[in-house]
């Protein structure tokens, strides 16, 4: 039976925390695949295309755990917490989740207790094994239209109050002049993705940023290649400006 959740590198030295709460579009079998057909299963609803593979290229890198879970989040979405609507949402943009219909309190516990719970354990004991100067980046993809409405943002750095990171990020945007790079785009905490920054990040005090790129630049390992080099662009000053201003305080 494959776990829910994978850890990976555990025993990474370096700063950085690596969480893809998308990375699988894998539905147990005793989900009867969700009513959906395989190319919705296939689809960006189901999971975030090339987010695990830039995953693991950003944590050989900067030598970080990973943590990603290895199930559909049409299934559950672990960047929701168990009272979202969403987190075992009944439509994904255009597509219709048939499993998820009309789903009772008992069924959306039970999927609560047997992913999500032991995704956030995972998390929870990689970064209380590591000390406060731990940085926790999420990776995600998106969808290159979205209701039939095309998106020019290429990379975005989402932040909920803590924005220090992006901050830094951001000020070294004219290291990747090529990317079209926006702060909380496409999406922002209004929209409720930062769940999982504000869980893991926030109470512990953790420099943090949500990582959101278009996943038409993530088809090839070249173009994961690519992105991942301009994404540490940004990354590395900031990791070392944020250091600096730890150390003097």
């Amino acid at each position: 039976m494959t776990a829910p959740v994978e850890v990976l590198n555990a025993a990474g030295r370096g700063r950085v925390v690596l969480l893809c709460e998308h990375a699988s579009n894998r539905i147990p079998a005793e989900y009867d695949g969700l009513g959906l057909s395989e190319a919705d299963r296939a689809s960006h609803a189901a999971w975030d295309p090339g987010a695990r593979t830039l995953t693991l290229r950003l944590s050989r890198a900067l030598d970080a755990p990973v943590v990603a879970s290895t199930v559909s989040r049409l299934v559950y979405d672990c960047n929701r917490p168990p009272e979202a609507a969403s987190a075992t949402p009944e439509r994904s943009e255009t597509i219709g989740v048939p499993g998820n219909v009309g789903l009772s309190q008992q069924a959306r516990d039970a999927r609560a207790a047997a992913i999500y719970a032991p995704f956030c354990k995972a998390v929870a004991q990689v970064l209380d094994a590591r000390g406060p100067e731990t940085v926790l980046v999420t990776v995600h993809s998106f969808t290159p239209v979205y209701f039939g409405q095309p998106r020019a943002v290429e990379l975005g750095l989402l932040h909920d109050e803590d924005s220090r990171l992006v901050d830094a990020m951001l000020d070294h945007v004219d290291h990747v002049p090529h990317r079209h790079t926006e702060r909380n785009e496409p999406y922002g905490p209004a929209d409720g993705v930062t769940h999982s920054l504000r869980l893991h990040a926030l109470g512990r005090g953790l420099a943090n940023v949500m990582l959101e790129v278009r996943n038409d630049l993530l088809r090839t390992d070249k173009q994961v290649a690519a992105m991942a080099q301009d994404i540490l662009a940004l990354l590395d000053p900031a990791l070392k400006e944020i250091a600096i201003k730890e150390e003097a305080s």
